[in-house]
């Protein structure tokens, strides 16, 4: 494959502009002129043929192309600085910008003591931490590593590592089944109010696995859909309905007996915990570090 002479011309400009939120400070920092940093940035976007950065007198802001292109440089030219430390015998500590993604309730419940520890031990790493329930993209949204817990990881090309499994358990307060009766069956949750996860593909679809191996589908009807399982749990202990999440979502909540198991003798439909970062074969030190760190301290 032929490589273009032209393909890496403008990229650190570029990134010192978006980094530095103006044309000047870039010049600043890479010792270049401000008319010199413009017509470099014209020069990229004309090569691409996309508008890269929203410009007016008083700010810089990127574009849908530009945010995607912003953060695949980045990664760029954190890989050729690996490249070179490595060849030059100067890898040292990890470090860098390492952005990761994690559901919220998993992020404050077990993700959060373990950071503080990574952080100090890695102090030479900047940690960007994003708690949120939605499917990310972990390449067009810039994350290093992505935590998902799902029942079905999808198959793709990214790399997989699971931290640990939970169970899904179905759960309601003490002073909601007084008043509407304690379901003993799953279909019975068609005549109950049920608080749903919206990020599920199907959230109004409950599965749930007999004594016998054999698969029931259960539709209920939400009274409360949410895409936040703080949400779910805070409404349940209210006593507004029935609801499904994960263990690790819960504190104390079924010690203390401010929200009851039902259907306890059932088999728990499996949630599996996963890290997922990209498939490749040099994985920079800081990915690694992050994925061993995790591993060590939650995986089972």
């Amino acid at each position: 494959m032929a490589i273009k002479n032209k393909l890496f011309d403008g990229i650190v400009i570029f990134v010192h502009v978006v980094k530095s939120g103006s044309f000047t400070l870039a010049a600043d920092v890479s010792g270049h002129s401000t008319s010199y940093i413009s017509k470099e940035v014209n020069k990229l976007e004309a090569r691409l043929g996309v508008r890269l950065l929203h410009r007016t007198t008083r700010s810089l802001s990127l574009t849908p192309e530009g945010k995607l292109y912003f953060q695949l440089c980045q990664q760029i030219i954190e890989d050729a600085d690996q490249a070179e430390n490595a060849i030059t015998g100067n890898q040292g500590e990890p470090q860098g910008r390492l952005r990761i993604s994690s559901p919220i309730s998993y992020g404050l419940s077990n993700l959060s003591p373990v950071l503080s520890r990574f952080t100090e031990k890695y102090q030479k790493i900047q940690l960007e931490l994003e708690l949120n329930d939605r499917k990310v993209d972990l390449i067009s949204d810039g994350f290093d590593v992505v935590i998902r817990a799902t029942q079905h990881l999808e198959d793709s090309s990214l790399i997989s590592r699971r931290i640990t499994q939970s169970e899904a358990l179905v759960l309601a307060s003490p002073g909601y089944l007084a008043k509407h009766g304690v379901p003993k069956h799953p279909y019975e949750l068609s005549q109950h109010k049920i608080i749903c996860y919206s990020n599920l593909k199907q959230p109004n679809i409950w599965l749930f696995q007999d004594h016998n191996g054999d698969s029931i589908q259960v539709h209920v009807k939400s009274q409360v859909l949410t895409n936040n399982s703080t949400l779910e749990i805070a409404l349940a202990v209210a006593d507004q309905g029935i609801f499904r999440v994960p263990r690790f979502a819960l504190k104390d909540e079924l010690e203390t007996g401010t929200l009851v198991e039902l259907f306890s003798d059932w088999p728990k439909p499996p949630i599996g915990v996963y890290m997922v970062y990209p498939s490749r074969k040099h994985m920079s030190a800081k990915v690694r570090s992050f994925i061993d760190f995790v591993m060590q301290e939650l995986g089972d």
